[in-house]
């Protein structure tokens, strides 16, 4: 099955030579016009966001970045701007059986990506080899179905509050010459973790002789988010200050799964310093939650003028701090 070609580095808005600095602002300057949450048309939004964490997830991973650089060298597109799948992948066809094979929707992934990095493929073996079947018709020696699996695309939003998920999937029918479409309303439950599967009994491919069907698993892949990365049930996030208000203290806001919060900076902070609001992380498996850890990094002007240069060696004239600890 041929799938579109994804320009991911289009995608972003950055050169394929992007550092992975550049690559990083770019997704979060992005990420912070279409997420769900404040995106102004909430469909059209949903539907970019998803395309730029695509697009994010492959260009931030250095192997996955490789193999995505690689590709485009060995695979260009068409004249229809369709692209062949990787030698290994036959997303068109059920595993071992050359048939018409799965094709999912709603997952927050496009099929170009499930192709060549996603794990989201049908005809995982849901139970160990059994060897050939005793000599006879095939049909009447029970075979259990294979498990279908796909990744889902899951906000830390989501993941916190809790949410469902429409995902179709369109699947070779009974007679094994046409096809149906099934929708599922998926629920994710609070407290989700990234990697968790999700599983849909009876819902993967049809056995055979009166086997029983195999299973469906969706595998929960949290979208990355512009302000907050994840350790376990755990949030953080760069906090951002001035050298003044390091020095001084500061009381200001940053954001939170929950909505902005104001945070007291005491005075005398240090660069790397990470201050810790309890309570607003993800949601632990005992349905507390875990904490957020903002980490203070600080900036300084790009440039200054005369006045502010003037200060500045004012306090150099005076100040007793010795940074490198000389006499």
């Amino acid at each position: 099955m041929a799938v579109k070609f994804q320009d991911y580095y289009e995608t972003l808005g950055v050169g394929r030579s992007a550092t992975a600095e550049e690559i990083k602002a770019a997704f979060r300057k992005l990420a912070r016009l279409y997420h769900p949450d404040v995106a102004k048309n909430k469909v059209s939004g949903e539907a970019k966001f998803k395309e730029i964490n695509e697009a994010y997830e492959v260009l931030s991973d250095p192997e996955k970045r490789r193999r995505y650089d690689e590709l485009g060298a060995n695979w260009q597109e068409s004249a229809n701007g369709q692209a062949a799948p990787a030698d290994g992948w036959r997303g068109g066809e059920r595993a071992g059986r050359g048939a018409p094979g799965f094709e999912f929707h709603g997952t927050g992934f496009s099929d170009f990506f499930e192709s060549f990095f996603g794990g989201g493929r049908a005809g995982f073996p849901s139970q160990p080899d059994r060897g050939q079947p005793p000599e006879g018709d095939i049909e009447d020696f029970p075979h259990q179905g294979q498990d279908v699996e796909a990744d889902l695309l899951v906000t830390l939003e989501d993941a916190l509050h809790g949410s469902r998920k429409t995902v179709t999937l369109r699947r070779p029918a009974g007679d094994g010459r046409s096809e149906r479409t099934d929708t599922y309303r998926v629920r994710i439950p609070p407290g989700v973790r990234d990697g968790q599967r999700i599983r849909l009994a009876g819902q993967g491919e049809e056995g055979l002789g009166g086997g029983s069907p195999g299973d469906l698993y969706l595998r929960v892949r949290f979208a990355r988010h512009p302000d907050f990365s994840v350790h376990a049930s755990d949030l953080s996030c760069d906090l951002d200050l001035a050298p003044w208000e390091a020095a001084l203290g500061v009381k200001t806001t940053i954001p939170t799964l929950d909505g902005p919060t104001s945070l007291r900076v005491p005075a005398g902070t240090a660069a790397g310093t990470q201050l810790r609001l309890r309570g607003l992380g993800l949601t632990r498996e005992d349905k507390t939650r875990g904490d957020l850890f903002a980490t203070v990094r600080i900036q300084m002007p790009d440039s200054v003028s005369s006045e502010e240069k003037g200060l500045w060696e004012q306090l150099a004239r005076v100040s007793t701090f010795k940074p490198r600890g000389e006499p």
